[in-house]
């Protein structure tokens, strides 16, 4: 297990272990750094092996490659990608240093802000496969909002939301989500992801949003239950749950969606 420094996850203004449907984020085994601006900072420190470019799914909001970053940090080596990468082969680079610039790529969907996605594989394992990598920990803890499930929009996109709720108390001070068990913040795709997380969970216990049963938490991996999740009635594809300590407010996809800043949103769970 690979455990990320606090100081390295501050310069970061989200993060997310689950929120991706694809194999090298099971079990919290990578996490996507969303940075505050276009350029990436690396989350590591050591020798740049190797830099390729990649060949994504094909998506029309993005090019036809994306691109893998590896780095020697001593003890593993980092695999990055979603960089167009500035570095090379032989560069030895800082946390903090740039990278290059993130690309839009077709591993995520349109919903999804632009992020460096990061793993740490063993030095004698495949690099260049898309899962193998170790489990991470993360050397800060993450606080749980209470939510009911309402707020009034507060920003749109051609595919998402933003709420005003649930707030966070103290931006800039420490990472918060959204609760899902005292002291558990649910993080991933509900449910248009097969999974997500339960940070800070210990043991096997039900996890729920708003009041509801969504899922069953076993150490930090959740299995969702067969659900829909409504906003106004209306269902969304999904919630989409990170870790911030940005301003929060909970991000509903919705794909072509008739909301409008001011609309004031009840969210709501069903089963089948």
């Amino acid at each position: 297990m690979v455990t990320l420094d606090s100081s390295v996850l501050a310069r970061y203004p989200r993060f997310s272990l689950y929120n991706s449907p694809y194999a090298a984020h099971d079990h919290g085994c990578a996490i996507d750094l969303y940075p505050e601006t276009n350029d990436a900072p690396s989350p590591v420190a050591g020798a740049v092996l190797d830099t390729r470019a990649v060949r994504a799914p094909p998506k029309p909001y993005s090019p036809e490659h994306d691109y893998l970053i590896l780095v020697d940090t001593g003890e593993y080596v980092a695999r990055m990608l979603h960089v167009k990468p500035a570095v090379e082969a032989g560069d030895v680079v800082e946390v903090g240093d740039s990278l290059g610039e993130m690309v839009r790529a077709g591993f995520f969907a349109p919903w999804v802000s632009n992020h460096i996605h990061l793993g740490f594989r063993a030095k004698d394992a495949n690099h260049y496969r898309a899962a193998g990598s170790v489990e991470l920990d993360l050397d800060c803890s993450v606080r749980p909002l209470a939510w009911d499930g309402t707020g009034t929009v507060i920003e749109t996109g051609e595919t998402w939301l933003r709420l005003d709720e649930p707030e966070h108390p103290a931006p800039g001070e420490w990472f918060a989500g959204i609760e899902g068990a005292p002291g558990v913040v649910l993080d991933g795709g509900l449910p248009h992801y097969d999974g997500g997380g339960a940070l800070g969970n210990r043991g096997e216990q039900a996890v729920e949003l708003a009041g509801e049963r969504v899922g069953v938490a076993t150490d930090r991996d959740v299995t969702w239950d067969s659900l829909e999740v409504l906003a106004n009635d209306v269902p969304l594809t999904g919630l989409s749950l990170y870790c911030s300590q940005d301003t929060f407010g909970a991000k509903l996809v919705l794909p072509g969606h008739d909301f409008s800043v001011g609309d004031d949103v009840m969210l709501s769970v069903v089963r089948p």
